[in-house]
């Protein structure tokens, strides 16, 4: 049989149709990005350094909410990882980054978040028919077995038996208490109790994500009794404990995402001086898939 290659034909009628040639697409199997074409990616960052100048603020998004992070990070993430339809899953929604991305780039999204409140207010961002369609929010703590069991009725109605992505951006650990409930990770009494907790939730997402498809995990660490506590390697070892595998840690610039300084700069200067650490600018973005 003759190859087509993009040749228009005749129909019976006269009319000319153009034949789409299938050689000229080449995708991977959790991804739109077609490796024909992979020079017009010139946008798709394939390097472990992320500098972004500020945070993305068009498209529904906003900075309202300390401790979300940045659309960039989802939408580059989306782009390498899902197909359009895809459902994300994020088990720490908070302010609906995840949510209003998924929207804008064709995706669909579930979101847990353990404030009603937020969820409440976040709702408000969606129209009734995303809300039906494209996102679903739940009020539930997300390392319960409950959440699994309300993320899974959801899925079903979805038309999936598991997401295609998992994002995780837990607290870190208590640096900024987002709650009083004693489920929340920032109120945890230890870092090894946040670790376990982070467990939890990280296998919950490990159970419901599909085979060979995506995770990505957004972390920093933090000081503490005057040493470094690296929260975001832990969080990696206990992901990988849970079966999945390392792909990339990523070193993403903090200054797009950082409430400013302002006139305490030169007294975080000092402290570091005196303490002997160093301040941080950077946060992870580590990627994993599950084999």
């Amino acid at each position: 049989m003759a190859k087509t290659n993009l040749k228009e034909k005749k129909a019976a009628s006269g009319a000319k149709l153009k034949v789409v040639d299938d050689s000229a697409i080449k995708t991977t199997s959790y991804s739109d990005i077609n490796l024909k074409q992979w020079r017009n990616y010139e946008h798709v960052k394939t390097d472990t350094l992320w500098e972004f100048p500020s945070r993305l603020k068009e498209g529904g998004h906003s900075n309202e909410y300390h401790g979300n992070y940045i659309p960039q990070i989802a939408q580059q993430i989306y782009e390498r990882f899902t197909k359009k339809n895809d459902i994300v899953l994020d088990l720490f929604f908070g302010s609906g980054t995840s949510g209003i991305e998924a929207v804008n780039m064709q995706r669909r999204c579930i979101g847990v978040e353990l404030k009603d409140e937020l969820v409440e207010s976040v709702s408000q961002k969606f129209t009734p028919k995303q809300l039906v369609t494209d996102v679903n929010i739940i009020c539930a703590d997300s390392a319960s077995e409950d959440a699994k069991s309300k993320i899974q009725a959801r899925l079903d109605v979805m038309g999936k038996k598991n997401a295609q992505l998992l994002m995780l951006h837990p607290p870190y650990d208590d640096i900024i208490k987002f709650s009083d409930r004693k489920e929340d990770l920032s109120n945890c009494a230890t870092t090894e109790e946040f670790y376990n907790l982070f467990e939890k939730v990280a296998k919950n997402g490990y159970d419901l994500l599909e085979k060979g498809r995506f995770a990505c995990l957004i972390i920093g660490d933090k000081y503490a009794n005057s040493q470094h506590i690296p929260l975001g390697f832990e969080c990696m070892a206990r992901m990988n404990k849970l079966g999945f595998i390392t792909k990339a840690i990523i070193i993403k610039d903090m200054q797009g995402n950082e409430r400013a300084k302002g006139k305490t700069a030169n007294l975080w200067r000092y402290r570091a001086l005196a303490g002997g650490f160093y301040i941080f600018k950077h946060e992870y973005v580590m990627v994993f898939q599950k084999v």
